[in-house]
């Protein structure tokens, strides 16, 4: 549907080319598991069993295809099964090269489960490194590059043109986790990236009240292939959380417009600030990386991450006196939170590998929400009084 429509036009209108039934604006939630079949061998409609396919959740997903630019969308019952079902495509003893300091949740799967199970060999490079990059590529026959730009938490940024390209020459499989951005801010699958990854339950729901994943792609031979691994191993979104998610994507124009804008007002507020000794946000222009944000985004997003000038029990003094920002270990929906990165999103890690990260005892996420800014200023800096 792309047709060079805006973003703010393809948000509200994606998917709707998807047939509906008693023309109704939106897609009705079908419950059904089993489908009727006219006659025994005949060629039967176009869906047979939700696992395979299912109209609420291919609406959907016709929709993440739009709004990405791509050809084929796989909804999944989870971030995490996005990214399973991504590791299910390579062989035995695959080779991956990760991005240095990714997400903790991705760090597990690849260490923890796929290691023992499948044999996975995981080299965790710097990315913003094109030298090592190639190097690595060079030395390593890798099966898959996997990509997270901006990392959680702490922001950092990877040039997607020239890692993808790197990866092509190498005939390399990309896959990018474009969680934190979302296509508002950027589109991947135009950089060159082969695969896009989402968890949905964070900006594309928007509303904190659903778990979903999604894999979009715009290369016809990486479709067919993920379409018939996601029917095989069955990681799909239920009906119900595909309705929720389309709903929530209706809105996405309008909530990244507010929640972008928002996060820099805060970015700008904290920086420089006697009780901070970070601030980590791409929309500064203090950024060592804020030349490629206006070169690959929108906007530096609507995460900040910052370091408290103090020790662990100054930070929970700090957590303790905020009223707005709601401590969760999520991030993306309309309301603000914080995150103790260390104990939380990265809390399987030791505490020398989050050093090694960047990541310490005061380093906080804020996903920063839809509120008026000057609440969510005057929030935080009454939380730094404590500290």
């Amino acid at each position: 549907m792309h047709n060079g429509k805006k973003m703010a036009t393809l948000a509200v209108h994606a998917g709707r080319h998807v047939a509906r039934e008693h023309n109704a604006i939106n897609p009705s939630i079908t419950t059904s598991s089993s489908f009727a079949q006219e006659e025994l061998g005949g060629e039967g409609g176009e869906y047979f069993y939700s696992r395979c396919g299912n109209p609420t959740r291919n609406a959907y997903e016709a929709a993440l295809c739009d709004l990405e630019g791509g050809v084929y969308a796989t909804a999944t019952a989870s971030g995490m099964a996005a990214v399973s079902l991504v590791l299910e495509m390579l062989p035995k003893d695959a080779n991956v090269m990760a991005m240095k300091g990714c997400y903790g949740g991705t760090s597990r799967i690849f260490e923890r489960l796929r290691k023992r199970t499948s044999g996975l060999s995981v080299t965790y490079a710097d990315l913003t490194d094109l030298s090592e990059v190639s190097t690595l590529m060079q030395r390593v026959p890798f099966d898959l590059l996997w990509i997270e730009t901006p990392t959680n938490p702490l922001l950092t940024l990877v040039d997607i043109p020239k890692v993808a390209s790197l990866a092509a020459s190498h005939n390399i499989l990309t896959c990018l986790d474009n969680t934190f951005a979302t296509a508002w801010n950027q589109r991947p699958l135009s950089l060159g990236v082969d695969i896009v990854m989402l968890s949905t339950s964070k900006y594309i729901g928007g509303h904190s009240d659903l778990i979903g994943g999604a894999l979009v792609t715009c290369n016809d031979k990486i479709a067919a292939e993920l379409d018939a691994t996601k029917t095989i191993v069955g990681a799909i979104a239920s009906p119900f959380d595909c309705y929720l998610a389309l709903r929530g994507l209706k809105t996405l124009d309008l909530r990244m417009e507010r929640q972008c804008s928002n996060a820099l007002k805060v970015a700008e507020a904290l920086f420089g600030h006697k009780k901070i000794l970070e601030v980590h946000y791409p929309g500064l222009p203090t950024h060592p990386q804020h030349d490629l944000c206006k070169r690959q985004m929108k906007s530096g997003g609507a995460v900040v991450t910052i370091r408290l000038n103090t020790d662990m029990a100054g930070t929970k003094r700090f957590i303790s006196s905020r009223s707005l920002f709601i401590l969760a270990e999520s991030l993306g929906g309309v309301e603000s939170m914080v995150n103790h990165s260390a104990s939380m999103s990265h809390g399987s890690l030791t505490r020398e590998d989050c050093a090694a990260m960047g990541i310490h005892d005061s380093t906080l996420r804020l996903s920063v929400g839809a509120e008026d800014p000057t609440d969510l200023v005057a929030d935080l800096e009454r939380a730094l009084e404590s500290i």
